[in-house]
This record gives C-alpha cells, sequence and structure tokens, in this order.
C-alpha cells in the first residue's frame, strides 16, 4: 500500500518540505514516483526508517552524519564511538552555557550591589606563553617600580633590543613585601645576544584562564581596576591561581602618574573555577 507524500507526513508528523528535503539529501526516498505527475509515494514500512532519522536529528548529529549512519549502516562499535563523541560534545556545550550563565548571575548579583565594579567588563582569555627578559626585586610601595625599569631598559637599549610585545610587570606578591617583575618580551634571536647580561631571560608560562579588563588612564587608577577586577573574579565564583600581571598598551605621556586619558593598560589575573562552581 502506497501513501501520497501528505499521508506519510502525517502519519510521521513531519511537514511536506521536510519529506522533500530528505528526499533530495538520500536519507528517504519515495518508493515511488508518478512519471506523469511527480507525486511522491512512500510505504508504511519506510516509518522506522523516518523514526530513526528523526531520532538521531534529535540526538543532535547533522543532517550529514545522520545520512552516513542511516546509508553506511555502521557497525555497533563505530555508532558507539560516534554516539560517546556526541555526548561528549553536548556535554561541552552544557558546561559552556552554565558559565555564561553563572557570568550573567555574577553580572545581576553586583548591579544588585550597585558596585563601581560595573565601570570595567571583565572577559576570560587564554595567555599564550612568552619569551622576555626580566627584573625581579622587592619594593616597598608601587610607586619604587621606576629603578626596575631602568634595570631592564638599559641593557637592552646598549644591545639595540627593543621589545617584541607590550611590556609588562608580574606581580609574585603583594605588600607589605612586594614581590614586582619587570618584563619585555623579546624573540628567540635576542635570547643569545642577551646571554651574559644582568638580565633574567625566561618563558613565561601560558595562562590557560585568565580574567582580564582594561584601565584607560594614569596608573593612579589601576588599584581600584584590580579591585573592581578581583569583585568580578569573587561574584563569578573563579579563584585567584597566580601573580596578576599589568600589560602596557600604550604608556601615558609624560609623567606615568600624570592624568593622560589615552593610557591603556590591561590587568590579567589567571583564574579556576571555585569548586563548588564546576558542574559535573
Amino acid at each position: 500500500m502506497y501513501l501520497k507524500i501528505g499521508e506519510f507526513a502525517r502519519i510521521g508528523q513531519v511537514s511536506v518540505q521536510t519529506l522533500r528535503y530528505y528526499d533530495d539529501l538520500g536519507l528517504i526516498k519515495p518508493v515511488k514516483v508518478d512519471v506523469l505527475s511527480g507525486y511522491r509515494y512512500y510505504a508504511l514500512d519506510q516509518l522506522p526508517q523516518l523514526n530513526q532519522v528523526l531520532a538521531l536529528k534529535d540526538l543532535g548529529f547533522s543532517l550529514d552524519q545522520v545520512a552516513h549512519l542511516v546509508q553506511q549502516n555502521p557497525s555497533p562499535a563505530e555508532l558507539r564511538r560516534m554516539l560517546e563523541l556526541k555526548r561528549s560534545e553536548v556535554s561541552d556545550q552544557i558546561q559552556v552555557e552554565l558559565d555564561r550563565l553563572e557570568r550573567l548571575n555574577g553580572r545581576l548579583r553586583m548591579m544588585e550591589q550597585a558596585d563601581t565594579a560595573l565601570n570595567y567588563e571583565v572577559v576570560i582569555k587564554q595567555i599564550p606563553a612568552a619569551l622576555v627578559a626580566s627584573v625581579r626585586n622587592l619594593i616597598p610601595s608601587y610607586w619604587d617600580e621606576g629603578p626596575l625599569w631602568n634595570q631592564l631598559v638599559a641593557p637592552m637599549q646598549q644591545l639595540g633590543i627593543e621589545p617584541c610585545a607590550p611590556c609588562l610587570s608580574i606581580y609574585h606578591a603583594a605588600e607589605p613585601a612586594i614581590d614586582v617583575e619587570v618584563c619585555a618580551p623579546v624573540t628567540a634571536p635576542d635570547r643569545d645576544r642577551l646571554r651574559g647580561s644582568p638580565l633574567i631571560l625566561r618563558e613565561l608560562p601560558s595562562m590557560e584562564s585568565a580574567a582580564c579588563t582594561i584601565h584607560h588612564g594614569a596608573f593612579t587608577g589601576l588599584a581600584n581596576a584590580f579591585a573592581s577586577l578581583l569583585k568580578w573574579v569573587d561574584a563569578n565564583h573563579y579563584q585567584v591561581a597566580g601573580p596578576d600581571r599589568e600589560v602596557f598598551l600604550r604608556l601615558p605621556g609624560g609623567n606615568p602618574y600624570g592624568d593622560d586619558p589615552t593610557a591603556i593598560t590591561e590587568l590579567q589575573i589567571p583564574v579556576v573555577r571555585q569548586p563548588s562552581a564546576v558542574s559535573t
């Protein structure tokens, strides 16, 4: 018994357009096509095939993947492998959305508190490893960082070496004894030229997950920016996972402590999810 395409669509609870599309893709071909009218006819025996397509599509497989599964009739082992891969993919997607939901909740909590931290937009980034020349020492206050930069810049200038990326400061420990490392990214060929200099040459490790924000203006405002960034980290259920960094994308003109709205500094804090915030 043949069914017209409309009848088959009604029984299978799909649209006629869907059946025509599946026909074009080779997923479900009509058992008969009238040569004069072009009408497509289907058989009731094709309902299991239609259900298979709909079930696989409901599991999240693309139509190309469904076509492979339907037409190639994979072995149980291959089908299991594809199902496991799809499960892993869906799980990753769910975690991405859960993370987004937590960021939304954190934003709402901060709005309810009328928090000034909302003045700084925060994003999570992956920071790659970098080769740097650096000088590290303890300083009594954040305003005493200047001599370290002189110790870093002078040997590089003598050798005619320019940083290959924005310079940065790394704060290994905070007050009362501030352990700071000032860094200038360099290229691999500069490594040999800098050997024997008083500078440290090392590769900064990558940061798989860093909370980052941008501060516009003089360095005197960085304390507020860091405070806002730390509030965001706490409100979004992250934990600080290492020393924070200041990346000087555009230095202030003239006096570094003056009010220069064109200066741009990126603040980076490595973070990990708090255990209670990680979904399983």
